[in-house]
């Protein structure tokens, strides 16, 4: 399972640069949750900072069992992932109009976001035994099966931001396993040639009119557009060196909805300006760019596979959150990665770095 020699082949630098991105984010929950008034923090931010060490002993649990292994046990993992999100549906907890959460009392747990695993550790298996690969319509079709049974049921819940997540994870597995661009254009070109029809008939009406409202939301500017409105002006706010740690205005007095979620970007640009933006961008980037040299270095497919398919559903959310935060995207409830508040997303997001890591570290193994 684990030998104590694999330690030296650890990736200290991307680790140190996760943790360096989950400390930046508690540090700007710390900030839209401070109550000046009381003087004291909200209990997000201690919700968090637990959170973070949960997430880290899931990280470890996934790097000190090999990943081969676990693996072999995906369609398991798969299999109560679903089951969860089935119980979600009937039994699950509510809040804000969604039915997303098993309460566990002292911690609701999102198994939507453990689908992404589950989903890019079956994948991965599944291209890595057919030595086709992706590269012909059958083979996809039977992934799409894995992708769509957990799709469908986020869909459901609703929560169509995280069902989205699930595509790229797809995506990235399938082209890592050769998929034929020809395919990939034939995809492309199915989904543009149904996305009138999925606007008309498979939206729901709240979700329509976000796309409206990106297209113009100086139209209902004191409605359904005011977040995105708040969100550019958080943003362009903060200038080359921001306006300094505590000292926003949009996010410390709730000018910004849910600062410490969706927009956290929003206010760390507002704080630290196009300096701290600067510097926590390259830091994604060698996050992602880290662990795509993880997929280049794998002793497998599978391991580079499994990598692959982690870091482009990560990239996708991060690119997301970045440019909806900024206001070039409609207003979706997708966290950045390592830095908006939510336990579930933290501890999914630091356990799949504990597959990458695991992946990397056992490049040299027999």
């Amino acid at each position: 399972m684990f030998e104590r020699r694999l330690f030296v082949h650890l990736d200290w630098l991307l680790l140190g640069a996760i943790l360096l991105l989950a400390a930046i984010g508690l540090a700007m929950i710390y900030s839209t949750t401070y109550d000046p008034v009381r003087d004291r923090v909200g209990p997000q931010f201690f919700t968090q900072f637990y959170a973070i060490g949960l997430g880290l002993f899931a990280l470890a649990v996934c790097l000190v069992i090999d990943y081969r292994y676990l693996a072999e046990q995906s369609h398991l993992i798969l299999g109560a992932i679903v089951l969860m999100l089935l119980y979600v549906l009937f039994f699950g907890f509510s809040a804000g109009g969604s039915r997303r959460w098993i309460s566990l009392g002292f911690f609701n747990l999102q198994p939507s976001e453990f689908a992404k695993i589950a989903l890019a550790l079956v994948l991965a298996m599944f291209f890595a035994e057919n030595r086709r690969g992706a590269r012909n319509w059958s083979d996809l079709a039977i992934a799409g099966v894995f992708l769509a049974i957990p799709a469908l049921l986020i869909a459901r819940q609703p929560d169509l931001g995280t069902a989205v997540t699930l595509v790229p994870i797809f995506l990235g597995a399938a082209f890592a396993a050769g998929l034929r661009v020809k395919i990939l254009v034939w995809l492309a070109i199915v989904a543009v040639l149904t996305a009138p029809l999925a606007y008309s008939f498979a939206l729901k009406d709240y979700q329509r009119s976000r796309i409206q409202t990106f297209l113009d939301p100086e139209n209902d500017a004191r409605g359904a557009g005011y977040q995105q409105i708040q969100a550019r002006i958080t943003v362009g706010s903060g200038g080359f060196t921001g306006k300094g740690y505590l000292q926003g205005t949009q996010g410390q007095y709730k000018f910004l909805p849910v600062a410490h979620n969706d927009f956290i970007y929003s206010v760390l640009a507002e704080e630290l300006g196009f300096v701290g933006v600067a510097a926590t961008l390259a830091l994604y980037l060698f996050v992602i760019f880290r662990s795509l040299e993880a997929a280049r270095a794998a002793r497998d497919r599978l391991g580079a596979y499994l990598v692959v398919a982690l870091v482009s559903g990560f990239t996708f959310q991060v690119i997301y959150n970045i440019t909806m935060s900024a206001g070039l995207a409609p207003v979706k409830g997708l966290t950045l990665p390592l830095m908006s508040y939510g336990g579930s997303s933290i501890i999914a997001t630091l356990a799949s770095f504990g597959l990458i890591l695991n992946v990397r570290m056992r490049r040299f193994t027999n």
